[in-house]
């Protein structure tokens, strides 16, 4: 959990965070999660996340950080995780003791204690049942934006249902990551925003609107659950008055409406009409701003957080570095130096040579293996090493244009 407090010349005036393993090892996570013996399942317990709260506004108080300062709060949570509101925990939110640590008042109000998150990919046969009520897969990705993934909150309902249909009737509302934590500080349900609950597969991403379809495909009785979606930039309310007495924020503070975290960086990057964003991590991720989109079956189109009329655009590439290292080391005796001059020594468009990729399964496409082709389209078993790191770079970079102009990109002139 990250803090961060900017001044409005967006100067960084505070920044701090908890590290769930080591600041809360009594919840014996690893990696802030918990993974199941089918080592399909993947958690994280509700109250961790609400004690890591507690515990980064102690630090902050102690620090003498001066929350009366604080004009107005937003914030991010991981994409497609979910939270479950046990009936009456509204009230429980709402009258929590500025005495007591937040976590103390909120132990019994989860009717799930361990929340299903962004790895969990336990609901495939909720997936094939919500893609055929729908008609077919490319129709739900037409309607919300996205295929069905074995992540997204909708299919984890349709799982908690089938499996526990008494914990289903004791919640009384489904969180998202964001819009829970949003409601810690407002003291009652925040609603779900149009760009975090676009990664839902039951937001209609047109009408701004749940889809009845998706809704009755996965639970009875969800819309109430869920509440109205509202815009990503939406003024929810002043905060909670357990934090003026708590800590010392102004009673007007307000809390504007927490998104994803993928929504968060396009408003973070402060992307605009034909920009385009590449993060270049373990897997790699893609996004971009986009007017009109064209939902496919490899990709998400998500609701533009910064601007309600337009899209964003994101996609995921899992041979990201770990793919690049191993080329590095393979062919640059593991030096990041070696390989940017051998980079430099070939060409653009590498004399017409051309690879593919794919340590592990991809996502985007659904491939596998390292295909290499020479100038004339043959197959090759090897590429010398200075050729082999260009093919690995451009490959890389073309997949991420031809998947973007499949989902609507064009490539400004």
């Amino acid at each position: 959990l990250k803090v961060i407090a900017i001044d409005e010349q967006l100067r960084v005036i505070y920044e701090d965070n908890v590290h769930f393993d080591k600041d809360l090892p009594e919840f014996k996570t690893q990696g802030g999660v918990y993974i199941h013996s089918d080592r399909l399942t993947v958690t994280s317990p509700v109250l961790m996340w609400v004690k890591a709260l507690d515990m980064i506004l102690e630090k902050m108080k102690s620090s003498g950080f001066d929350f009366s300062q604080v004009r107005a709060m937003s914030g991010a949570g991981q994409q497609h995780g979910s939270v479950y509101w046990k009936k009456g925990s509204i009230q429980i939110l709402k009258n929590a003791s500025p005495e007591l640590p937040l976590h103390q008042s909120l132990k019994g109000c989860f009717s799930v204690s361990d929340s299903p998150i962004w790895m969990d990919s336990s609901t495939a046969s909720q997936c094939r049942a919500l893609e055929k009520a729908l008609g077919g897969a490319q129709h739900l990705a037409s309607v919300t934006g996205s295929r069905a993934y074995e992540r997204f909150t909708g299919n984890q309902i349709a799982k908690i249902y089938s499996q526990n249909p008494e914990v289903y009737k004791q919640t009384e509302r489904i969180s998202l990551v964001s819009s829970f934590a949003a409601s810690l500080f407002l003291g009652a349900y925040a609603p779900i925003d149009y760009s975090d609950g676009s990664g839902m597969n039951l937001l209609q991403i047109w009408e701004k609107a749940w889809s009845k379809p998706c809704l009755d495909a996965c639970a009875p009785g969800l819309e109430e659950r869920l509440g109205c979606p509202v815009p990503s930039h939406s003024v929810l309310g002043p905060i909670s008055p357990y934090y003026s007495q708590r800590y010392g924020f102004s009673p007007d503070c307000k809390i504007v409406a927490f998104t994803g975290d993928n929504p968060a960086s396009l408003a973070g990057m402060r992307l605009q009409e034909g920009d385009i964003a590449i993060s270049l991590g373990t897997s790699d991720t893609l996004f971009l701003w986009i007017q009109e989109p064209t939902p496919a079956l490899e990709g998400h189109i998500l609701c533009n957080p910064v601007d309600s009329q337009t899209y964003m655009a994101l996609l995921c590439f899992k041979n990201g570095s770990l793919m690049r290292e191993r080329i590095r080391d393979d062919c640059a005796s593991g030096s990041w130096d070696e390989f940017s001059k051998a980079l430099s020594s070939t060409a653009a468009g590498n004399s017409g040579n051309l690879g593919f990729y794919f340590d592990v399964m991809e996502i985007t496409p659904e491939a596998v293996g390292i295909h290499r082709f020479n100038r004339d389209n043959q197959k090759v078993p090897r590429f010398p090493k200075e050729v082999e790191i260009r093919a690995l770079i451009e490959g890389q970079f073309m997949a991420k244009r031809i998947h973007a102009e499949k989902l609507g990109y064009k490539v400004c002139k």
